[in-house]
């Protein structure tokens, strides 16, 4: 009756890619509404492997059956998180050691970054009061290099006033979004895509590009409002809300490790 706990090596090689894969799964999903249903399937497999183990055939045969049926129903329910990990992968440069490595910084338990936070908070701020529109985009550990290539290369320490100056209204480089990879600018008047999302009328295109990018990769988004010169916080295509300056930075921070 316990034949089916003897283990091989192999066995516990594929338990160990299998918690992997299921806990990556599980920091793509994690703060968005399809982790609920996430954790309904992956209960409803478990379920469905204990009872294939203890030989309960006509449960574990029902339980099968609608898994394989509604492989289908899940594809349609996680298409954003699908098309996000694609992406992933496919903007993955694995021949290169650095680029393929950063792709699997999850498995740490603490990251570091050098990303001067507090500067690209205090240039929002001022270009908040003078009502001066800005984009801008931290690249967390999805490659951004797909939409590098629509704007200009750029190989710029983060400071408070380069931020300004690029975004001052005369300034060649004003249109379109900024990229800030560790502490560095490193494109800009990028063209993101749009999400399709539907969204009140007080945001412009601005906000529908921070939502599209977030939408496809893991990045975060600044978006300062030329309108109302309110600045808007996103994250995985959502806005998150934030109480004052203190807060939003402890969040960024938060989030970028």
């Amino acid at each position: 009756m316990l034949d089916f706990l003897d283990f091989s090596f192999l066995d516990i090689l594929d338990i160990v890619l299998v918690a992997v894969l299921l806990y990556y799964v599980y920091k793509l999903l994690k703060g968005t509404v399809a982790i609920n249903i996430f954790i309904g399937i992956a209960l409803v497999v478990l379920i469905w492997k204990i009872t294939e183990a203890l030989q309960m055939e006509m449960l574990s045969g029902l339980l099968g059956a609608l898994i394989s049926l509604g492989a289908i129903a899940i594809l349609i329910v996680f298409q954003p998180e699908v098309r996000k990990f694609l992406l992933m992968l496919g903007s993955t440069n694995f021949t290169s050691k650095r680029s393929f490595l950063k792709q699997l910084k999850f498995l740490k338990t603490e990251i570091y970054t050098d990303m001067d936070v507090e500067a690209i908070l205090l240039a929002c701020e001022s270009m908040s009061l003078t009502k001066t529109g800005a984009l801008i985009v931290l690249e967390r550990s999805n490659n951004l290099d797909f939409v590098k290539p629509t704007g200009d290369k750029m190989n710029i320490e983060v400071n408070q006033p380069i931020l300004e100056s690029i975004f001052y209204k005369n300034s060649p480089l004003h249109d379109g979004a900024i990229i800030i990879k560790e502490n560095l600018i490193v494109a800009t008047r990028i063209i993101l895509p749009l999400s399709k999302k539907s969204l009140p009328t007080r945001f412009g295109l601005r906000h529908r590009a921070a939502i599209g990018i977030t939408e496809k990769t893991d990045a975060l988004c600044l978006v300062v409002s030329e309108e109302t010169g309110k600045i808007s916080y996103i994250k995985d295509g959502e806005f998150i809300l934030f109480k004052n300056h203190n807060e939003l930075i402890e969040t960024i921070r938060y989030d970028l490790n």
